[in-house]
């Protein structure tokens, strides 16, 4: 297979375009055009060519890795399933009963290790990193006034290593206004029933908060208003 034409992209800083002579285009970066030697009238062999699509296809998921890390931070679990999520198939009449499962299964796990790759270089980038993360959503989730239990539930959910969680949940200031400001809300400053206290605490212990950190605003409140 030969390049009938090499030249960078117009519209994208660092991307190349090669044109091979069965009328392809592949699209790949400036360090692969280095790294692979390629150049206009370049024959290329059956190995050659295979590295030229894995490059393009390596690209293709960077450059998807980065628009989806720009538009929101994420884990790196979570990127990795977005990443390795195989395109849905449309099957016609009589199509997918007799599917290659090895096949998929094996397209599956090129998208996996692929995915492991990529995430692995926007760790190298910067642009994903799991403790910094972690600190976006406890503070997140602190600030609308969940207890650790319920952001516990939230790291777990996203995929931030349970190794994180101490570090990023240590810098929580202390939910004791917060969680008496619920209280007071759910109260609204009066002396409260037996059924209210119980209705109150249901509704702090869905929202995280131990049942010794729910008792101990409670007692706050009732001194307060006694």
């Amino acid at each position: 297979m030969r390049i009938e034409k090499l030249e960078p992209s117009r519209h994208k800083q660092g991307r190349w375009l090669v044109w091979l002579e069965d009328g392809s285009l592949l699209r790949v970066g400036e360090g692969d055009v280095v790294s692979l030697g390629l150049h206009t009238g370049k024959e290329l062999t059956e190995e050659q060519g295979q590295a030229l699509v894995e490059a393009q296809e390596r690209n293709r998921m960077e450059g998807r890795a980065a628009a989806l890390l720009t538009g929101r931070p994420m884990s790196r679990k979570e990127l990795e399933d977005r990443l390795s999520a195989p395109p849905r198939r449309r099957s016609g009449p009589g199509e997918g009963q007799e599917a290659d499962l090895e096949a998929l299964e094996r397209e599956r796990a090129q998208l996996r290790e692929r995915a492991r790759r990529t995430a692995d270089r926007m760790e190298d980038l910067g642009l994903l990193d799991d403790g910094a993360y972690a600190e976006v959503v406890v503070r997140h989730y602190a600030a609308k006034g969940y207890g650790a239990r319920k952001i516990r539930d939230e790291l777990y959910r996203r995929g931030v290593p349970r190794a994180l969680w101490d570090g990023a949940l240590a810098q929580v200031e202390d939910q004791g206004p917060r969680l008496d400001e619920l209280v007071r809300r759910r109260l609204r400053g009066g002396q409260p029933t037996r059924e209210e206290l119980k209705k109150t605490s249901d509704y702090l212990a869905r929202r995280g908060f131990s049942w010794e950190e729910i008792a101990q605003a409670l007692e706050r409140y009732q001194s307060w208003e006694d």
